[in-house]
């Protein structure tokens, strides 16, 4: 069974094979981890993205990593929150898919997610991490995934992260 588990920090600092990035639907940056990736990967990143021709919310594309550690970017473009009657969980959980689709096509084992959409995008933390948590325990291992960090910038949604994932779930 993978490997789920918390972790505080840069996203864009982690030794793992793919990260991903909370994407704006051009994939030429933004701000948030979205800036922060980009800024860390280098000019060759936007560059990259520019090929790929935006992506639709619920979808991810991959890149390469870079100037990261991690060999691999995925893109993954998060619903905006409008109060969950526009098919925001239904969006949010296909983000996660396909990242993890693409980790099978990439043959990645390990990778990290942030808390794709909870930030400038409004999604209330805790159904985002219940939402995370679920499609990756689904999928993980049927992808080839070993090991999934969920990497949270701050205490309080690395807490929440904690609490769904349950108990031995200690931030590391």
């Amino acid at each position: 069974m993978a490997e789920l588990k918390v972790v505080r920090g840069d996203i864009a600092r982690l030794q793992v094979e793919a990260i991903v990035n909370a994407a704006n639907s051009s994939l030429l940056g933004g701000g948030g981890v979205d800036g922060a990736i980009h800024r860390a990967a280098g000019t060759e990143l936007v560059e990259a993205c520019r090929k790929l021709h935006g992506c639709k919310t619920g979808d991810a594309k991959a890149t390469p990593g870079f100037r990261l550690p991690a060999r691999w970017i995925f893109h993954a473009v998060g619903p905006v929150w409008n109060g969950g009657e526009r098919e925001e969980p239904e969006k949010l959980a296909s983000c996660y898919r396909r990242c993890l689709e693409l980790a099978r096509e990439k043959g990645v084992k390990t990778m990290a997610f942030p808390a794709v959409s909870t930030g400038i995008y409004g999604y209330p933390k805790e159904p985002a991490a219940e939402i995370a948590v679920r499609v990756c325990r689904d999928l993980a291992d049927e992808c080839g995934v070993e090991r999934v960090e969920f990497c949270c910038f701050d205490e309080a949604t690395a807490a929440v992260y904690e609490r769904v994932l349950g108990p031995g779930s200690e931030l590391a």
